[in-house]
């Protein structure tokens, strides 16, 4: 290992797992947030945190596990746990040995995750749309359909017309919701500033994704952004009531 390298992550690109070795300092954490980041941009399902082989002297850069889990707990199908022989790491499921966290990797509910890759073409949106009707029909939430058709072509419209470039559509269920998600290769944010003049053209998108989703919100991860937001099946049955 390279001498300046003092923390090094290291993924399994079979399985889950990421490996964390060397030194946690405050100089490290954003080494650490971009490597578990990648890896949850890239593989749908929760990810393996092993820090054994990882020291950990400062208290305040361990905070990085819990601010990474608290990021993509709203992701579809997302989830950070720990192996920590320490047990000094708060915020996020922990055990003391990588078999005890393999097999809560294994125990860990695993949703019947769509993923797509699109160019930044005016198709992708039909494409997309057509994967939300087909995953909320299949997951028993057709009162998500047409809302969650709303919200996934201002998601991809919005890298249509803004980021162009790739981008990957990832949606699933998770009990009464269903939870979207688009990661472009853009780092322009997102702006929302409320609702729109009514004389106003187009810059409508966040206001419809605010409107039907009950939350929301964009990440910075290593090579752009992933935007998502959250839909429950309760506020369209209220609609409907």
């Amino acid at each position: 290992m390279p001498t300046d390298v003092r923390c090094r992550v290291e993924t399994d690109e079979s399985s889950g797992l990421v490996r964390l070795t060397g030194v946690l300092d405050r100089l490290e954490v954003g080494t650490v947030r971009a490597g578990l980041l990648a890896r949850l941009c890239a593989r749908p399902g929760p990810v393996v945190a092993d820090l054994t082989g990882l020291e950990m002297p400062d208290p305040a850069a361990r905070g990085v596990f819990a601010e990474v889990r608290r990021e993509v707990l709203d992701w579809p199908a997302a989830d950070l746990l720990l192996c920590d022989p320490t047990g000094t790491v708060d915020g996020a499921p922990a055990w003391p040995t990588l078999e005890g966290a393999t097999a809560g990797l294994a125990a860990a509910p695993m949703a019947a995750v769509v993923n797509a890759d699109f160019p930044p073409a005016v198709e992708a949106a039909r494409e997309a749309r057509h994967l939300v009707t087909e995953g909320c029909r299949r997951w028993g939430l057709d009162e998500l359909a047409e809302p969650g058709c709303i919200a996934v072509t201002e998601l991809v419209g919005n890298v249509v017309a803004h980021a162009h470039t790739a981008m990957t559509v990832r949606l699933a269920p998770r009990d009464d919701t269903l939870h979207l998600a688009v990661r472009d290769h853009s780092s322009r944010q997102p702006t929302f500033a409320g609702p729109a003049p009514v004389d106003t053209v187009g810059g409508r998108g966040l206001l419809l994704i605010d409107t039907v989703a009950r939350r929301w919100g964009s990440s910075r991860v290593p090579d752009g952004k992933v935007v998502w937001c959250v839909l429950y099946a309760a506020d369209e049955a209220g609609l409907g009531g």
